[in-house]
């Protein structure tokens, strides 16, 4: 474990002193909390366009972009610069989470599949690339040809790749210009295949099919080619000082090109492309996304009146009421599809926690220990802005599981307990251990022994705020029942590139569970597929059932309405993770700024849209 800098002490030091707060304001009564209604409604589009303006956009803390070629290799724990804003994807999603994709917003027209599933013929648009070229089928090829080459190198290329899925056995042709056709060795649904041609984003197949800097036009179809072809562009993109000077990156067939970019920072500029043939005016002169390292610094700059839009951390949910009146419209709701959880370390060994977190009771019993509702309303945490949740499907999912909103293991210490002393432990605040060991069904479980404690680290990221207030709380609980959960601050980037068995099986032991907040999945088709199937390129900590294989399976192939559904009830009650709030997503902006109200909701799933925002003639 490395030691802490001097700033990541004083953090976690922080992160106590809320934890102290947060554990009174669970117990305490409401008085203060957000009222909800204050941010609930999505204000309308207002006042009449006017040319030009910068825009300022805050970035996550945390999530400044070290990388330009949209499929970053794993390795290099790469986050893109304005994703899908300089390279648009087939298919433009819609964020509003009751759709797939939205049409108007999209490259080509919504795919037409055969009878039998296995073809797809997509009609390209008339886009074009910024130095005048066309955007044709040739391009969507050669798109697929380096997204089948990332992941030849290695399967965690791709966070969405599953093994013998899509784009595996996915033949691309092009009958002309206009028409793309995919011939599938297997028929997925309509909805879940939609949502991953949203992730397909489209290259310039005449500029971009080299191997060196003034090479020859390479032939992408063959897979040396490909190969070599992705090996220079994402080395090209590890040069980071020239982001906005390399040839390559300004050929775009999005609103924006890069402007400049930060290195140090990963703030960026972005200016118009004048050759975007798609929907939207380009009204504004310039778009500037700024890096941030705290969600305090972001609340600072809103109230000194230098941000145009960007999200406020749930935590200062109570400063909602002074930037309204200071001239910010504020809107709020769970991102679609997105869950928050501890994340769980299946094949961690240290002190016998592989052994321990197999049984499904132990996991039952740790669920029983997060409040839910008392986090919600602690100003400690999220201040009134969230939503319980208690499965991957997401807070208010259009797909909803079994139990509805009901939880199936609310918050009850004395049901945790006994679920332990049911199966075998002896629970006592000094440390609670395996009395009784064996495969019986009131006894430990298999390969638990005698004196075996439960005892474990919890890697908690650094931003947002709420992350370690929960993380502490949980680990209070815990503590109670005699159950040691170490807290350990780390950054969310070093978490990203250091904890999940995919990618980092070196340091499997090197945490039990972790928190980096939320994981979204697609908004118009929430599978957990590649998160917590056996195989899947994403499932962080090994997470394994035969059973939950199964119903993901029938959610990927499958044409029944319910499967989603039947999904997440299994893996909601299963907990290949433990179930935390889901905080409202805060989307503020300028009431100088206006646009289309779905371009602001879709902020919700960080789905920027810059180029239909305008500044206002009456306010200007």
């Amino acid at each position: 474990m490395s030691t802490p800098t001097p700033r990541g002490a004083r953090l976690a030091v922080a992160l106590v002193a809320a934890g102290a707060l947060l554990l009174s304001g669970c117990t305490a009564s409401n008085s203060g909390t957000t009222d909800q209604a204050a941010y609930k409604t999505l204000p309308k589009a207002s006042g009449s366009p006017t040319e030009g303006g910068v825009a300022t956009i805050a970035m996550t803390p945390g999530l400044a972009p070290n990388y330009i070629y949209p499929y970053p290799p794993a390795a290099v724990n790469g986050t893109v610069i304005a994703r899908g804003i300089l390279w648009r994807a087939l298919y433009r999603p819609s964020g509003s989470g009751d759709q797939v994709v939205d049409a108007s917003q999209s490259l080509a027209e919504l795919p037409q599949t055969s009878s039998d599933g296995k073809t797809v013929t997509m009609k390209l648009k008339q886009f074009q690339w910024s130095n005048g070229r066309p955007v044709t089928s040739k391009d969507v090829a050669f798109s697929f040809a380096l997204l089948k080459a990332a992941i030849a190198e290695s399967p965690a290329n791709w966070s969405f790749y599953t093994p013998h899925q899509f784009p595996d056995g996915v033949t691309v042709t092009t009958p002309d210009a206009d028409t793309v056709v995919l011939t599938l060795d297997q028929a997925y649904n309509p909805s879940y295949l939609l949502s991953l041609l949203e992730l397909i984003y489209i290259m310039p197949s005449a500029d971009w099919s080299i191997a060196k800097t003034g090479g020859p036009v390479l032939d992408f179809t063959t897979p040396a080619n490909a190969k070599a072809i992705y090996d220079y562009l994402t080395k090209q993109s590890s040069d980071q000082k020239t982001f906005a000077t390399n040839p390559l990156w300004k050929i775009v067939n999005g609103p924006y090109q890069l402007k400049s970019f930060e290195p140090a920072t990963g703030s960026y500029s972005l200016t118009p492309n004048t050759k975007y043939s798609g929907p939207g005016g380009n009204t504004l002169a310039e778009v500037d996304f700024k890096a941030f390292t705290s969600a305090s610094a972001v609340l600072n700059q809103y109230k000194a009146g230098n941000l145009t839009v960007g999200s406020l951390d749930s935590t200062f949910a109570s400063q909602i009421p002074a930037l309204q009146k200071q001239g910010y419209n504020v809107y709020g709701a769970p991102a679609p599809a997105r869950f928050d959880s501890l994340t769980i370390n299946f094949k961690n060994t240290v002190n016998g926690f592989d052994k321990v977190i197999a049984q499904r009771y132990v996991r039952e019993a740790l669920q029983h220990l997060i409040d839910q509702p008392g986090y919600v309303k602690s100003r400690g945490v999220y201040d009134g802005a969230g939503d319980e949740n208690y499965s991957p499907m997401g807070a208010n999912s259009p797909f909803p599981t079994a139990y509805g909103d009901k939880a199936p293991y609310p918050f009850d210490m004395t049901a945790a307990k006994k679920l332990l002393t049911d199966h075998g432990w002896k629970v006592a605040a000094s440390g609670t251990t395996c009395a009784d060991p064996g495969t019986g069904e009131n006894q430990c479980g298999a390969g638990i022994p005698q004196g075996q404690k439960i005892s474990f680290t919890l890697a908690s990221a650094n931003t947002p705020a709420y992350v370690g207030s929960r993380d502490l709380a949980f680990s209070s609980a815990a503590k109670k029942l005699g159950i040691d959960v170490k807290v350990v601050t780390k950054s969310l980037n070093y978490m990203y590139a250091n904890y999940g068995n995919t990618w980092a099986p070196a340091n499997t032991n090197d945490w039990a569970m972790q928190d980096v907040g939320g994981l979204y999945l697609a908004a118009g088709y929430p599978t957990s597929n590649t998160v917590f199937n056996t195989p899947g390129s994403f499932n962080l900590g090994s997470y394994s059932n035969p059973a939950a294989d199964k119903a993901i399976t029938a959610s990927v192939f499958g044409l029944d309405a319910k499967a989603l559904s039947t999904e997440g009830t299994l893996l909601g009650k299963d907990l290949p993770a433990l179930w935390m709030p889901t905080p409202d997503t805060l989307v503020i902006w300028k009431k100088t700024l206006s646009g289309p109200p779905e371009t602001f909701q879709a902020m919700l799933s960080y789905i920027y849209t810059p180029e239909q925002w305008y500044f206002t003639k009456e306010t200007k």
